[in-house]
């Protein structure tokens, strides 16, 4: 199979965090002997709007740069039609790259992740046409798969992104402290994490617009520099007000650790409450730290619910398992 992907973040050098799940899927598929080509802004032109804090994030920062989109996309896609003139499928990640995919020709198939189809659907009139062209339409968690309807899809295959699992799970460190990884941002429910985690032992690995809120934030890291804060940890927390997937409470579950989530979007698909993890209301500080001081001070409920979460991991979130999913997507996509 010729395949040609399609996306507006893809990391740019080994550390670089922008679209790993996206490349980690590429050379899974590798692996699985596809040779996908690999269109990405890191391969042309971009005018300033990929990258840094992503296409939303850089439109919203300098909303001038909107005049820029045309050129964009105009870039976007004369480079796609360039990879795919040969293709059998072309695999656009998010929203945006539909339209490129569309310029190809070529039969394709979209990966929503959530951001856009929360930001398409202020102006769903506006997409349908584009997304109906779609031979499928992919969603990493049930949670989008209304989104997908919503915005005109024909079909809609739910893939779980996969994650790494590691050989061994390490005990984490005493005393026992909880850990977030992500972007510290509105949505991801930081302002909660802070007042929650207010004098509990805790680790935070990230940056964004909300760092004034956790000093204590060490900034990003590469994701291969992630297991080892995993394994330290006892907790894994991911407060998000939404939530299109949750690759961090799906990596914590493979590492063997319980996650406190709150019960929105793709982690409602992760997390199974008393079960592999807690789930908690979603803009509720005292009950995320009520859940976190419970996980806390009870060790065998931590290893308990933590073994459950590395099982599910094991059967519905490794890599392989995704690789044979997304297969078998394609293939009913161009059938």
């Amino acid at each position: 199979m010729r395949l040609v992907v399609l996306t507006t973040s893809y990391p740019r050098s080994e550390d670089d965090v922008a679209g790993v799940f996206v490349r980690d899927a590429v050379e899974d598929l590798r692996a699985a002997g596809v040779e996908p080509t690999v269109v990405s802004p890191a391969s042309f032109r971009h005018y300033g709007l990929a990258y840094g804090h992503g296409i939303a994030g850089n439109l919203r920062r300098q909303p001038w740069r909107v005049l820029l989109v045309p050129l964009f996309l105009l870039s976007f896609a004369r480079a796609a039609r360039g990879a795919a003139r040969d293709a059998d499928l072309v695999h656009a990640h998010w929203l945006v790259s539909a339209l490129p995919a569309l310029a190809t020709r070529r039969p394709f198939v979209v990966q929503l992740w959530g951001t856009d189809a929360e930001l398409a659907l202020r102006a769903p009139w506006a997409l349908r046409r584009l997304v109906r062209r779609a031979r499928l339409v992919i969603c990493p968690s049930t949670a989008l798969v209304d989104a997908a309807r919503r915005l005109g899809a024909r079909e809609v295959r739910v893939v779980p992104s996969g994650v790494t699992l590691p050989e061994t799970v390490a005990e984490p460190e005493e005393p026992p402290h909880v850990l977030y990884v992500g972007r510290l941002s509105e949505e991801k429910g930081v302002a909660e994490l802070a007042e929650a985690t207010a004098g509990l032992p805790r680790v935070v690995v990230g940056d964004g617009p909300l760092r004034e809120l956790v000093p204590d934030a060490l900034g990003f890291r590469a994701p291969s520099e992630l297991d080892p804060y995993y394994e330290r940890a006892a907790v894994v927390v991911c407060p998000s007000r939404r939530e299109g997937y949750g690759v961090v409470a799906r990596e914590a579950m493979a590492h063997g650790r319980p996650v406190v989530a709150s019960a929105v979007g793709g982690l409602v698909d992760a997390v199974e409450d008393g079960v592999t993890g807690v789930l908690v209301p979603p803009r509720d500080p005292a009950a995320l730290r009520s859940a976190l001081e419970r996980l806390l001070e009870d060790a065998d409920l931590r290893r308990r619910l933590g073994a459950a979460a590395r099982e599910r991991a094991r059967e519905r979130f490794s890599r392989e398992a995704a690789t044979r999913e997304v297969l078998d997507a394609y293939r009913a996509a161009l059938d």
